[in-house]
């Protein structure tokens, strides 16, 4: 019997970085709140994002 394989996460870009940290820092939505906010994100990419692993140059978006 094959294994099922799941679709990998999307890659997230600077756009969609800057959304996730709009969202960690004027909501209080948690991580994997925020990665269903945005579609198919793993929470994991946003967990990157939000503790500075990824996209460290890249601002928060003005708003949504």
């Amino acid at each position: 019997m094959k294994s099922q394989r799941r679709a990998p996460s999307p890659k997230v870009t600077p756009t969609v970085a800057a959304k996730i940290k709009f969202l960690w820092n004027t909501t209080n939505m948690n991580q994997a709140q925020i990665a269903a906010r945005l579609g198919a994100l793993n929470q994991g990419r946003v967990c990157e994002v939000v503790n500075g692993r990824k996209f460290v140059d890249v601002p928060a978006a003005e708003g949504l």
